[in-house]
């Protein structure tokens, strides 16, 4: 049996250097533009905070034997993690492609997965400080109980890199701005609001629980959540085995696109 060849020094190096550079890329872009990226997300997660924590919430009471506001909370973190990791991806790799800029990647001497790894790492870099911004907004209303904070942490990386992978491949078939919002508007958002952000599936009739397991959004919320609450609507596990799944499928994808120039020759 032959053995892989092994990297040479210069091509790990070289490979870190690209890396490393579209993540500040990306980082930077995410900073520069602060009142599109991180301010939005802070205003409207106060809004929801107000009005379905602290108004509605107060009428409802218990939701799963805790107070309304402090379920909301992990839905409502989860949510502004999964749409603002897909949204810069999706922007951000359509926009060197409307740019033409990623064609020097396509020539340079860089690997397909390390282009894929930095705009996902630029993705789930979003994800996590738009979420570490919604939590920080929702020690204003309440203090939620920390149950299993490796498994929160495990559970933010884990689904903004799934949204961030999904993204890429939004961006790769996109031939315009609009097609980027797709997407989000007609999918990602229905599915978000249906994976249990605002309610507990044991509320729903039979028949809409069965239909409720097919949203893999509803396991990452729920999974999510047991990391704050010791609650879950499904099996923690199943949720996290999903979510693994879900990003080995969607990077396989990316890189078989990636090969096969889908989106990026004319």
């Amino acid at each position: 049996m032959s053995t892989p060849t092994p990297v040479p020094a210069h091509g790990a190096a070289l490979w870190w250097v690209a890396f490393s550079t579209i993540v500040r890329k990306e980082f930077a872009r995410v900073i520069r533009i602060w009142g599109q990226t991180l301010l939005p997300p802070a205003v409207t997660m106060s809004l929801y905070f107000v009005i379905f924590g602290a108004f509605i919430g107060s009428r409802v009471g218990e939701v799963s034997g805790v107070a309304y506001i402090d379920f909301l909370v992990p839905g409502l973190v989860m949510m502004a993690v999964i749409t603002n990791a897909y949204g810069n991806v999706s922007s951000s790799f359509f926009g060197s492609k409307f740019g033409r800029y990623v064609e020097e990647l396509q020539v340079s001497p860089v690997p397909d997965w390390v282009i894929l790894a930095g705009y996902v790492a630029g993705g789930v870099l979003r994800g996590l400080l738009v979420g570490l911004i919604v939590i920080g907004v929702s020690l204003c209303f309440t203090r939620v109980p920390v149950a299993h904070p490796v498994l929160i942490v495990l559970t933010l990386l884990l689904t903004a890199v799934v949204f961030s992978l999904a993204a890429f491949i939004n961006a790769l078939y996109a031939k315009k701005f609009d097609d980027v919002a797709i997407v989000p508007n007609f999918v990602l958002t229905p599915l978000t609001y249906l994976g249990g952000v605002f309610y507990s599936i044991t509320l729903l009739p039979p028949f809409w629980q069965q239909v409720s397991l097919l949203n893999p959004i509803l396991y990452m919320v729920n999974a999510f959540r047991y990391g704050f609450l010791d609650k879950s609507d499904v099996l923690v596990g199943a949720a996290l085995a999903l979510t693994v799944v879900l990003i080995a499928v969607l990077t396989a994808l990316c890189l078989r696109l990636m090969r096969q120039g889908t989106g990026l020759r004319s």
